[in-house]
């Protein structure tokens, strides 16, 4: 007969795999302790995360963004500023919130850097603001990172340091410049005690402990003080910090969000985070205004020293000649000479401005200093407007700098526009220079007009009125100098910043966003339950043991004669001492299907019956000696040899010895009359292996078992073989030839499914004949028997370890060999 092994994944008639999944189903049941057990694991893990993982908390705050016009500012204010930014602010403040540079600022003013710890139920908790000191640290000195420093209060305004540091260098930063170094620290347990009012001057602690006002602090109080890396801090923060429009229909407001564990921490990085943005906001709105300041504190300086200067000649002048007044006349005249020189004055600082504004623009890159046109007067559009762009855009460019690379294409849009801009601007200062050109040789000739007028004065009038109209031009130029600083600084003082806080950050109860204790629970009980599963599905592809009675019509043609259940009894001889048990009703089942057998035997001498299996540990012997049994109490006279050379078992449950047997005979050393023993068991008769001889093979080979065997039936109406393991030697094919059926004992979860395709083989080639399988162990559990139900057992004297190598000679099991036996069994 053609036979084709088949595994978990069986072919169909499509030629396809399909797997067994109702086999796959009966394991995992069959398993169903070791899967609540995982789950059941998985849920105490989950519980314990649960229970020691902190919660995270997210809060947030409102902010809006707004061009806001300075309330001082009117078109009647002489000075013009650029008032209200630039286009994509919204984008800008975005980007600035989570620049390194920002958070270097709030994390600093927050000193979130240095932490106050407590002993908790699992870890040393946060008590930020909770702590009932305040350490002022010494920013000089350097503080240990990464360790927690503590600090124990003792009585009478006392408390000291204790460390137990196990290396004798540390890293520690100065957090004045950030520097990171290297110290040396005490090695082991360390104390020093300390007053409340002492300064802490140590290698890896400097500072103050300041008691706060009010509260009484129990001796024997432990806290900690921890120093972290000041980069590590700014980058968690810029990392966690997130914004973003609070809504579609208003991209004004922005949202603010940051999470983590101390929620007080949560509001103050928020509020902190608010107020510097605006800070630094309304200083970048100020800086136009802050230049003009600048440019006219320079110009004012210079006016001062002049009016100085004049006032010491006027009055050296009146003392030496005693001249302190003119005629109306001349002082009309002089008037009119001192307005066009004063108005000289104005064109010449104009020509300045513009002198040094092309110089600025042809030498410089950052536009962003340019003071403004209308503090010289210049009131030419054109140029207001010029300068007005070029400072916008570089201010643009310069926030695209926080997001964007260099060589970028943003850039060179932007180079180009201020280039573009630049150049308009230049040409727009030549061309007023010219026209300033013009103007002030018109007042040339007014002034040189009015001072022919004068020249008929006597020459110390003249020397008057020319330092008299010094002094008023001087005067005059201070004053509106004067006037148009205080307009600038006041415009500057009255601005106020484009963001305005809507909603601070502030804890209200809620905002715990984890651990989410119930999403943990649910995939504890998914991963209890499906490594378990998948576990039982990689040992059930790797099975290759036989489980039931559909495996075997799957595997092999050969007919299942009878099924035994599992018994657990004191010895082999179930059948005489349980005639009522199930497994005895099995034997009697397997007698009575032998018969099929027997019946087309045409004979009237004894009939042999062969028992044997793949490897020992099968129920070989278990079968043979209740087979015999089962004849012998049905009235046939039966005789069960042991031809199991190898092992020989069956002698031990009937109180004989094996000192002689089937070898002595074999061997001539004995008459057969002599190695046959009478047992308890009305009509059977026993015959024992004997001494374990070096040639088991030759033995059964040999003429005198063939001689043996007409004998034997001519006496005897049933002859039981009990067989050595048709897997491991080559005895029971040599045995064959004697037996008139033949019963291959298959033990369920422990004959492996190879050695039916060595039965096949061996049955297809004619070695075998009216050969049945007996399925032992069986367990009465649906067909597949991979479920529960009842079943039947036995006990006998084969010991079971590693597959196949019970025949042999083994040592006592290890511990780990009957744990693993144990776990089979649940």
């Amino acid at each position: 007969m053609d036979y084709k092994p088949q595994d978990e994944f069986e072919s169909g008639e499509s030629g396809r795999l399909s797997f067994d999944f109702r086999g796959y189903l009966f394991k995992v049941l069959n398993m169903w302790k070791f899967v609540m057990l995982c789950i059941g694991i998985a849920m105490i893990v989950a519980y314990l995360i649960n229970v020691r993982k902190q919660n995270v908390y997210k809060l947030d705050s409102l902010i809006s963004i707004e061009n806001d016009q300075n309330p001082f500012f009117t078109a009647n204010t002489s000075i013009s500023f650029n008032w209200g930014g630039v286009s994509g602010k919204v984008g800008k403040i975005i980007t600035t919130i989570k620049t390194r540079s920002h958070n270097e600022l709030v994390v600093d003013s927050l000193q979130y850097y240095m932490t106050y710890l407590a002993e908790g139920k699992y870890r040393k908790e946060d008590i930020y603001k909770r702590v009932p000191f305040d350490f002022i640290l010494d920013k000089s000195k350097p503080q240990v990172l990464g360790y927690p420093v503590g600090i124990r209060f003792k009585e009478n305004n006392t408390f000291e340091v204790f460390t137990e540091f196990e290396g004798s260098r540390r890293t520690a930063q100065i957090y004045e410049d950030k520097s990171v170094k290297r110290i040396e620290v005490p090695t082991g347990v360390f104390t020093q005690s300390y007053n409340q009012s002492d300064i802490i001057d140590l290698p890896f602690l400097s500072g103050k402990i300041k008691v706060k006002p009010k509260l009484l602090i129990k001796p024997g109080s432990e806290f900690f003080i921890q120093f972290s890396n000041f980069d590590a801090i700014v980058n968690q923060y810029k990392g966690k910090i997130s914004i973003g429009t609070f809504s579609s229909s208003s991209s004004s407001v922005l949202r603010l969000q940051l999470s983590g564990t101390n929620k007080a921490k949560i509001v103050d990085y928020l509020n902190a985070t608010s107020a510097i943005l605006s800070r630094t906001e309304l200083e970048r709105k100020n800086l136009y205004a802050t230049n003009t300041i600048k440019f006219i504190d320079s110009t004012l300086a210079a006016v001062d020293v002049d009016l100085k200067d004049v006032t010491d000649e006027m009055n050296q002048f009146r003392k030496k000649n005693k001249v302190f007044n003119v005629s109306e006349e001349i002082k009309t005249i002089s008037e009119q000479l001192r307005e066009n020189e004063l108005n000289k004055q104005n064109e010449k600082l104009k020509l300045d401005y513009l002198d040094n504004l092309e110089s600025y623009l042809q030498t410089k890159t950052d536009y962003t200093n340019i003071a403004a046109p209308t503090s010289v007067g210049i009131e030419e559009e054109n140029i207001l407007s010029s300068v007005r762009k070029i400072t916008g855009l570089a201010i643009e460019r310069q926030n695209l700098e926080y997001t964007t690379k260099e060589g970028s294409g943003l850039f060179k849009d932007l180079d180009r526009r201020i280039d573009s801009e630049k150049n308009v601007l230049l040409e727009t200062i030549d061309a007023t220079r010219k026209t300033i050109g013009i103007q002030l040789s018109a007042i040339n000739r007014l002034i040189a007009n009015f001072e022919a007028q004068l020249s008929g004065l006597p020459e110390d009038q003249q020397e008057y009125l020319k330092i008299q109209r010094k002094l008023d031009i001087s005067q005059e130029a201070y004053d509106v100098y004067m006037a148009k600083r205080s307009e600038a600084a006041i415009v500057k003082a009255a601005n106020i910043s484009d963001i305005t806080i809507i909603d601070e950050a502030k804890d209200i109860g809620g905002g715990l966003i984890g651990p989410n204790k119930s999403l943990n629970y649910m995939m504890g009980l998914m991963m209890g339950f499906f490594i378990p599963m998948f576990l039982i599905f990689i040992i059930f592809l790797l099975d290759n043991t036989i489980h039931g009675s559909d495996e075997v019509e799957l595997l092999s043609k050969i007919p299942i004669l009878g099924l035994i259940g599992k018994y657990n009894y004191k010895n082999n001889l179930v059948v005489f001492e349980k005639p009522k048990s199930a497994v005895a009703e099995s034997f009697r089942a397997i007698r009575s299907s032998l018969q099929f057998f027997y019946k087309k035997l045409d004979t009237d001498h004894g009939k042999t019956l062969m028992i044997t299996s793949s490897v020992s540990g099968e129920g070989k012997t278990f079968c043979s000696i209740n087979m015999a049994t089962v004849y012998a109490l049905s009235g046939k006279k039966t005789i069960l040899l042991g031809l199991d050379l190898r092992k020989p078992k069956i002698f031990n449950d009937f109180d004989i010895t094996n000192d002689k047997g089937v070898v002595n005979y074999l061997i001539g050393e004995s008459r057969f009359e002599d190695v046959i023993h009478s047992t308890h068991i009305e009509n059977l008769d026993i015959v024992p292996s004997g001494p374990i001889p070096p040639n088991p093979s030759e033995l059964l080979m040999s003429d005198q078992l063939r001689d043996l065997m007409p004998k034997l039936r001519a006496e005897y109406d049933m002859i039981i073989l009990d067989t050595p393991p048709l897997g491991l030697v080559t005895d029971a094919l040599e045995l064959s030839q004697y037996a008139d059926a033949t019963i291959f004992m298959v033990r369920l979860d422990y004959t492996k499914k190879g050695m039916l395709a060595l039965v096949n083989a061996k049955y297809k080639a004619g070695e075998l004949k009216n050969i049945s399988f007996v399925l032992n162990f069986y367990k009465h559990k649906t067909n597949h028997n991979y479920g529960y139900g009842y079943g039947y057992g036995y006990g006998y004297g084969y010991g079971y370890g590693v597959y196949g190598n019970a025949y042999h000679e083994r040592d006592n099991d290890s511990l780990w060999k009957r744990m693993k036996r144990f776990l089979k069994r649940i």
